[in-house]
């Protein structure tokens, strides 16, 4: 036993495939394949900008770096490099800088918790960091990031804020097949975790066995397959703003047939707007536009609305102006000087 305990102030990188239980109960072999491939991606590039791997426990990774520049970059090439490679495995990665206690060649502490944490709320091929890394990166790096703003990550007391890393659209592993979403819809013991938010429907993940997956949504059934169709893709919405768009379209309907001159624009703006505070980072894939979050852009574009079609003087600019400048001044005072 040792006279003491060793502590270091180090940037920590935790790193976890998506589903990779499921995909070794589909194909065993091919996934461990797979899994060295990614492991043989990682170990290079932690070697490259001056990490060390501290733990490989399981499909999961803990490295540590000097640098915190350093840490960041080398999780972005980690995740440009699997996408190039077109793995079957996605990752992903969450950094925080902290102070953790060395046990060997192992780290452990709260430090290590946190990056863990955020592993687990990042997207599949995605990077989250803390508040400390942003400080330190901003400045250094020419990729965007994100603010996500204050979250509470599972079984932590406080929130934190994080950020995201700007690379893209997510990628999701391909390597449990078709498999994978009856074994997701079949769970009966899966733990929902989303953004603090009091507007239901807001982008979900269910965590099975610890991995987080995206919430799978029913196929379009009826009228709005077609609209899926015409738009060319599948709208990107939950199955209750379907309903909601459902509606809206009967509503429309029976304003033509019923010959009672216009009035199905103001439920239909009012649907409009839930279905846009339901599920807007879902539709734009972002929370926010211009350092304002996406949620006040829909209740400013509503009010705007309501201003043209009750053909009133334009008292919608004050109101979307106020919207925007206290969204602004409350996010310049969570963010450090």
């Amino acid at each position: 036993m040792r006279d003491r305990i060793i502590r270091k102030l180090t940037t920590i990188l935790s790193a976890d495939a998506e589903q990779f239980s499921t995909a070794m109960t589909t194909d065993e072999v091919g996934t461990y394949t797979e899994l060295q491939s990614a492991r043989d991606v990682f170990f290079k590039l932690i070697e490259r900008h001056g990490g060390r791997v501290a733990n490989t426990a399981g499909d999961g990774l803990i490295a540590d770096f000097p640098s915190v520049v350093e840490a960041v970059q080398c999780a972005i090439e980690v995740q440009q490099e699997l996408a190039a490679k077109d793995s079957a495995l996605s990752f992903r990665i969450g950094i925080h800088l902290g102070d953790v206690i060395c046990d060997g060649d192992d780290l452990i502490g709260e430090g290590v918790n946190l990056a863990a944490r955020l592993q687990t709320m990042s997207e599949p091929g995605g990077v989250l960091i803390s508040q400390q890394v942003y400080d330190h990166v901003r400045n250094k790096l020419t990729i965007g990031f994100e603010h996500l703003g204050p979250q509470r990550p599972r079984n932590l007391t406080e929130d934190v804020t994080v950020y995201r890393v700007s690379l893209g659209a997510p990628r999701h592993s391909r390597a449990t097949g078709a498999s994978v979403a009856g074994a997701e819809r079949s769970s009966q013991t899966a733990r929902v975790w989303q953004d603090p938010d009091p507007f239901e429907g807001a982008p979900q993940r269910r965590f099975d066995d610890g991995e987080a997956t995206d919430a799978q949504e029913p196929p379009a059934e009826g009228p709005l397959r077609g609209l899926d169709k015409l738009c060319g893709r599948r709208l990107p919405i939950s199955k209750g703003s379907r309903r909601l768009l459902g509606v809206a379209a009967g509503l429309v309907l029976l304003d033509i047939i019923s010959d009672r001159g216009l009035w199905a624009h103001w439920p239909v703006l009012v649907l409009c707007m839930i279905i846009g505070l339901r599920d807007g980072p879902r539709i734009f894939g972002r929370n926010e536009v211009l350092s304002v979050p996406l949620r006040l852009w829909i209740i400013g574009g509503f009010l705007v609305l309501v201003n043209l079609f009750s053909q009133s003087p334009p008292w919608s600019i004050w109101a979307v102006g106020g919207l925007i400048l206290f969204s602004l001044l409350r996010r310049s005072r969570s963010q450090p000087e």
